[in-house]
């Protein structure tokens, strides 16, 4: 969904938090809007970006004249809200990128704006209020002042804030409690694991309370278990906090997993963005192919992918005929059940409202399927699979509220593996069976 066709949540739900790749819009404008920005080192940097030098490779320019073509015309937006990684190898930009939309890095050309501003217009004054409160930053290696105890390091933005020393440890501990180290507040950094000191770099940004969060490689040192720990604090953080995140990364896997949207660059460019599921399932070139050829399709793919418009929906107080009738015009032998908001009450198959009509029931909502398997738009691909095997009619599919929004079939959930050249996974005997 296009971030501009959502409104904005009233001013009384402060609770408001959207569904994955669902998010608000303010003023009409991204949360960080990018556009056409550049960055070249060296002392030729205009001539570096001239037509006579497009499509030049980095290494044959930097040979030629002396200079590299950090960044090269990336145009993106960020919604509020979103989780936005930027991924790529090593050379690609991507932490330039980062420290550009900072101005910890000043960009040869472009515009970056943040709520709104150009904050390439930005004198040093405004730069400081910027960093101090609007975007917080949480780097690879932690950053820890090592002769301060935890809760001191957390509290340091709201020290140079001047805020009093009893006001700031009381946000700092609340802050402490929620990624779990409140136990820890009066210890040193070294005495830390490291994802414990990276937690700490993640509570001293979030203690500010900013609107972005700027997230450079936060986790790329630390060891595989602990790394997939931190996703996951990262993922619930999220969930409860919601703040517009640029996570950096060179690991696919980290990316399909925090990711709301990706942007893949190739030497200073952005060579693709979409979700998850475009990246894995349409690739823009090969370089982009490159990356994803090892990830199973089904590990990232999820229902709201393989859902298909409900053929037969009936409300509870209409009649087992209408539901008989609704069946044989749609050709299926299930209907799904819904009250008058639309929530999914279940199914009844044809043969029941056959017989419910024949002794003269009243509501098909006397003789529904209330046990009938359901999903929500976000259940793995994966799940689908022993589910679809373990149920005769269609799955369910609901949205958060639990209104009914689609089915998931044997022969949908089936098609899609033998995209991926794998539909013998379906049944036991190796047929895919609709």
């Amino acid at each position: 969904m296009n971030s501009s066709d959502v409104a904005a949540p009233a001013e009384a739900n402060p609770g408001f938090l959207p569904e994955k790749g669902d998010f608000p819009v303010r003023n009409g404008s991204a949360a960080i809007s990018v556009k056409s920005l550049d960055k070249v080192f060296g002392k030729k940097p205009e001539r570096a970006l001239s037509p006579e030098y497009a499509g030049r490779s980095q290494a044959d320019i930097l040979a030629e004249i002396g200079c590299v073509i950090a960044l090269q015309d990336v145009t993106f937006d960020v919604a509020y809200g979103e989780t936005f990684v930027v991924m790529g190898l090593s050379g690609s930009g991507k932490s330039t990128l980062v420290r550009c939309l900072i101005r910890l890095i000043e960009p040869t050309s472009g515009q970056i704006s943040i709520n709104g501003e150009d904050i390439c217009r930005y004198d040093e004054r405004q730069l400081i209020q910027m960093r101090r409160g609007k975007v917080a930053m949480v780097f690879q290696h932690y950053g820890l002042l090592p002769h301060r105890k935890v809760i001191d390091n957390v509290a340091w933005g709201l020290e140079v804030r001047g805020i009093p020393k009893q006001e700031r440890y009381a946000t700092t501990r609340e802050v402490l409690e929620l990624v779990g180290l409140t136990a820890w507040e009066n210890a040193y950094p070294f005495e830390l694991s490291g994802g414990m000191q990276q937690r700490v770099g993640l509570a001293r940004a979030l203690a500010v309370d900013p609107d972005i969060l700027l997230m450079d490689e936060p986790f790329s040192g630390l060891d595989p278990l602990i790394r997939r720990n931190m996703q996951e604090e990262l993922l619930r953080l999220q969930q409860q906090l919601h703040k517009t995140i640029v996570f950096i990364t060179h690991d696919l896997n980290e990316a399909l997993k925090v990711g709301d949207r990706i942007a893949i660059m190739r030497e200073g460019r952005i060579v693709q963005i979409g979700s998850p599921e475009d990246i894995i399932l349409s690739p823009a070139d090969d370089y982009v192919s490159d990356f994803t050829r090892d990830v199973r399709r089904e590990s990232i793919l999820t229902a709201a992918i393989v859902m298909e418009k409900s053929r037969a929906v009936i409300l509870q107080h209409q009649t087992p005929e209408a539901a008989v009738k609704t069946m044989n015009r749609n050709n299926v032998s299930y209907c799904s059940v819904v009250d008058s908001s639309h929530i999914n009450l279940g199914i009844v198959s044809l043969e029941r409202a056959q017989a419910a009509a024949n002794r003269g029931f009243d509501s098909v909502g006397e003789n529904l399927d209330t046990d009938a398997a359901t999903v929500t738009l976000d259940t793995p691909f994966e799940e689908l699979i022993p589910l679809s095997l373990a149920c005769e009619h269609p799955l369910s599919v609901v949205d958060g509220q639990g209104k009914l929004v689609g089915e998931i079939s044997r022969a949908a959930v089936a098609a899609k593996l033998s995209e991926g050249g794998s539909e013998e996974a379906l049944t036991s005997d190796g047929s895919a069976n609709g």
